[in-house]
């Protein structure tokens, strides 16, 4: 399966930004460090092959968040730091979609099939790849190139970072967009 065959995929880079890079203040632990790292392989690719991207910066209402528009933490990784004219789409809540203009920019473009990447995947990964695929977008979800943090349960047990990644792409795989790997994007982009 090539995935650009038939059309151009955007790549949609969510939120990897440095205030993530606070492990104590999003929950103590952290799976898939290396995210960031495939992030920008994929990055690298859509840039050579001139295929369409857009960066996504969450600014936070919060004035005490790390990712609050007057915090370095707002601030994308360099990993990933958009160049040139590529598109930045500041938003305020956890899908890409909402108060944004992302989907009139991606219908402009005829654009029918996504690539989503980077952070929180139980958060704003989670929203966006659901409003993709509700919105009929033929939507990829890499999973290796996404991360969260742990999570307090409603009962006060902690839950791992990787059993919260893990259970957020098994809801989202296969009824909301298709979960691949870095390694499986590269193959058949």
């Amino acid at each position: 399966m090539n995935i650009s065959r038939i059309c151009r995929p955007a790549l949609i880079l969510v939120d990897i930004q440095k205030g993530f890079d606070n492990i104590e203040y999003w929950g103590g632990q952290r799976n898939n460090p290396d995210a960031e790292e495939n992030a920008s392989h994929i990055l690298e690719l859509w840039r050579e092959i001139d295929l369409p991207l857009f960066h996504i910066q969450h600014c936070s209402s919060n004035t005490g968040s790390l990712l609050h528009e007057t915090n370095d933490g707002n601030a994308f990784k360099d990993l990933v730091k958009p160049i040139g004219r590529e598109p930045i789409i500041k938003k305020k809540v956890n899908s890409a979609f909402i108060g944004t203009d992302l989907k009139q920019r991606l219908d402009r473009l005829k654009i029918k099939k996504l690539v989503i990447i980077g952070l929180t995947t139980d958060h704003c990964i989670s929203t966006t790849t659901r409003m993709a695929g509700n919105f009929g977008f033929d939507t990829f979800l890499v999973s290796d190139a996404t991360a969260t943090f742990n999570k307090k349960g409603i009962d006060g047990k902690y839950y791992s970072a990787e059993l919260i990644h893990a259970t957020a792409l098994a809801s989202l795989n296969e009824e909301f967009a298709k979960v691949v790997t870095t390694e499986f994007l590269k193959k058949n982009i």
